[in-house]
């Protein structure tokens, strides 16, 4: 049985979704859950978060030597670009119940692979290489689940709606989207549901024209479990007013264009949304640049970090925030699968 593979995804960027799934990441691992991020945007970003400029280094600059497995996203898929078959991922152990398929700059070249393929899939001779190309991402993220059995995949993934991150999605499970309280994460909404509908169509076209497949193929169910506002401007708790007329907008925007609900009534505010709306996080800004020096989650910030005063109140918070956050997905997560 398939690790059930968690994405965060919307095609608008700067809504803070590497910073969550960094922060869940960690949390869910607190939680006693064995998590394994998968880097599968070619930014890189969230393997910087979890990994110093050295490590980096030395995993971008050369290969492990080894045939048979692969340091990144790219070393694992690379062999696909020519002759070869998918790499096993040698995963970053970051705790003992936290793992990382770490990104790579170079993934951005596997989107020209992934593109041919795509409508080869739908092809009349042999679709082994197709399928094998195109689920690739998910190969490797359940090998690296199988290596620490994970029981959860959390993956990143770029603003875009390109061909690497359709491959990403069509190995993902459940869907978090991430939201700015502006108005182009609104039209993002609007975007990503007929995007997600088309792509879980296309997918469930092709596995129908391979028949008899020769391994294990992803569902590509990418079923939408909630959102998440990133709450930029926060003044004594609450959004400046700039903000409310878009964040109050998105509980209609998500039914209509995720669930294709067009009846209504819709909760008024994300607040009032307890059955999509899974969190308003703050910003947390000071602690921001202080987590990254730490290279640890903004809630296990402590003194020695100089979280003191009122610092150490928002860490405080946050961890506060973000296992209630954790908790509500794991839920609904559990609910889908079972």
């Amino acid at each position: 049985m398939s690790v059930p593979v968690l994405t965060f995804f919307n095609n608008k960027g700067g809504v803070g979704k590497t910073s969550l799934v960094y922060h869940l990441a960690w949390m869910l691992s607190d939680l006693g859950q064995r998590v394994l991020a998968c880097d599968l945007d070619p930014q890189a970003n969230l393997t910087a978060g979890f990994l110093d400029e050295a490590r980096l280094q030395k995993l971008w600059e050369r290969d492990n030597g080894l045939p048979e497995s692969g340091q990144t996203i790219m070393q694992c898929v690379q062999p696909l670009t020519e002759v070869g078959d998918v790499r096993l991922p040698i995963l970053e152990r970051i705790t003992p119940e936290l793992s990382l398929i770490p990104g790579d700059l170079a993934l951005a070249g596997f989107e020209d692979t992934l593109s041919t393929e795509w409508p080869a899939a739908l092809g009349s001779s042999s679709l082994y290489r197709p399928f094998r190309i195109l689920t690739a991402f998910s190969i490797v993220m359940q090998a690296g689940a199988k290596q620490m059995d994970a029981s959860i995949i959390l993956a990143d993934v770029g603003p875009n709606f390109g061909a690497i991150n359709r491959s990403a999605l069509i190995a993902t499970d459940h869907v978090v989207v991430p939201l700015g309280a502006d108005l182009f994460s609104l039209q993002g909404l609007r975007n990503l549901g007929p995007t997600l509908n088309r792509w879980r169509l296309d997918w469930k076209q092709r596995k129908d024209n391979w028949a008899q497949p020769a391994f294990p193929l992803p569902s590509g169910r990418m079923q939408t479990i909630g959102y998440v506002v990133q709450q930029h401007g926060v003044r004594l708790n609450r959004p400046v007013k700039a903000y409310d007329q878009w964040v109050n907008r998105m509980p209609e925007e998500y039914a209509r264009n995720l669930l294709g609900d067009h009846t209504g009534s819709y909760p008024p505010t994300p607040e009032q949304d307890a059955e999509h709306a899974l969190a308003t996080v703050k910003h947390y800004r000071s602690l921001v640049p202080m987590a990254q020096e730490a290279r640890k989650p903004i809630f296990r910030l402590t003194t020695a970090d100089g979280a003191i005063g009122s610092h150490a109140a928002a860490a405080s918070d946050a961890r506060h925030d973000f296992e209630v956050l954790a908790k509500k997905i794991l839920e609904r997560v559990k609910f889908c699968e079972g």
